[in-house]
């Protein structure tokens, strides 16, 4: 039976703008199968925390617009388990809020915070993972992450420097988090990998409620003041209201620089099962069933001639013949085509800047 003290928030308030044109502001990438398997990244998510979890204690943080598209693709889910958020303010006020929103339920919560979007292969070794990372939460005050061991130096990643010596009262994959550091250039990315002491960030917390709660006090006490004067509204009828008002003045800031790398007590639990960010669609790629000639097709109708190490993604009511390329990104959705060097993907977020200027957001 899962235990009742058990919650996850799930972040699915992102546009996921390096996935354009599929995603776009009305309908952002959480939303799709880009996998091709019959499930949206946000229905896997949701499947995969239901193993750790009760139903009913999964919420969701979400920008408001998208409050309807989260309760059609996860028809189990109560209203009041989809958190609104009326602007985007990255991700410290969407864990603020849902944390209050979760104390005021269970003061006791234990809390894992994972993003919509994110592959997870392995997922009876995640589970297990989470399982020790709860442990560890509930053992001091300390503030726990999950690191993924790296198979390259890639540069698009943050990465946790944690301490080598063990402590005979941590599980061995249980380590003490030393540093973070965002997005390193390359040189710096290989000396992590060669160091053996630097793992991904993933991007996934875990912790009690009033742990966060707590640091939230200690690293942003002017974000913290604005939720707690919430206490005693949250899940009610005054909520919304009272919401409105503050969210537009809280501050733009990520839970990794506002409390992760300035707290003393981050704990990473060392894993390996088969994560992706699915950042871009040359990640995408990497996970995807390749023909002999290294072409990663999703599109029902899709007709290749001396091509290679393409990703395509095209809907199953068109056909679409490609000839002679290679080692390109051809994307076809809602009345617009993307067909851009694999190696250049990085250019897709200047293209969506370019065609805002020009055409306004029809197509953004």
């Amino acid at each position: 039976m899962l235990h009742k003290d058990n919650f996850a928030v799930i972040m699915a308030g992102g546009i996921g703008s390096r996935f354009w044109p599929m995603s776009r502001t009305r309908f952002p990438k959480q939303f799709h199968d880009i996998l091709g398997t019959g499930e949206t990244l946000i229905q896997m998510t949701w499947n995969r925390l239901r193993k750790i979890c009760p139903t009913e204690n999964i919420f969701v943080v979400t920008n408001q617009m998208y409050s309807d598209l989260v309760c059609e693709q996860l028809p189990e889910i109560g209203r009041q388990q989809v958190i609104g958020e009326p602007s985007r303010r990255n991700t410290a006020p969407c864990i603020a809020y849902a944390s209050y929103k979760i104390k005021a339920i269970n003061p006791n919560a234990n809390i894992v915070v994972a993003p919509s979007d994110h592959l997870i292969l392995k997922e009876d070794t995640f589970v297990e993972t989470i399982e020790l990372a709860l442990q560890q939460a509930n053992v001091g005050q300390c503030l726990v992450t999950l690191g993924i061991r790296p198979s390259r130096p890639d540069t698009g990643y943050g990465y946790i420097q944690f301490n080598q010596a063990e402590k005979e009262d941590l599980h061995h994959d249980v380590r003490k988090v030393k540093t973070f550091t965002e997005k390193p250039q390359l040189p710096l990315a290989e000396q992590f990998i060669e160091s053996g002491d630097f793992y991904w960030n993933s991007g996934i917390f875990i912790w009690k409620v009033e742990n966060i709660l707590r640091a939230f006090d200690a690293f942003l006490p002017d974000m913290s003041s604005l939720f707690k004067e919430g206490e005693g509204k949250y899940n009610t009828p005054e909520e919304d209201d009272f919401i409105q008002r503050i969210y537009p003045i809280c501050q733009n800031e990520s839970i990794d620089f506002g409390v992760m790398e300035k707290a003393g007590n981050v704990y990473v639990v060392l894993a390996d099962f088969g994560w992706s960010d699915l950042g871009t669609w040359g990640s995408l790629y990497t996970h995807l069933e390749k023909d002999d000639a290294g072409n990663a097709a999703v599109g029902e109708q899709v007709h290749l001639y001396n091509a290679a190490n393409n990703v395509i993604n095209v809907p199953n009511d068109k056909l679409v013949v490609l000839q002679g390329l290679n080692d390109y990104i051809v994307i076809e959705s809602d009345g617009v085509l993307l067909i851009c060097k694999k190696q250049e993907e990085q250019k897709i977020k200047q293209f969506v800047n370019d065609i805002k200027l020009s055409s306004g957001e029809t197509y953004i």
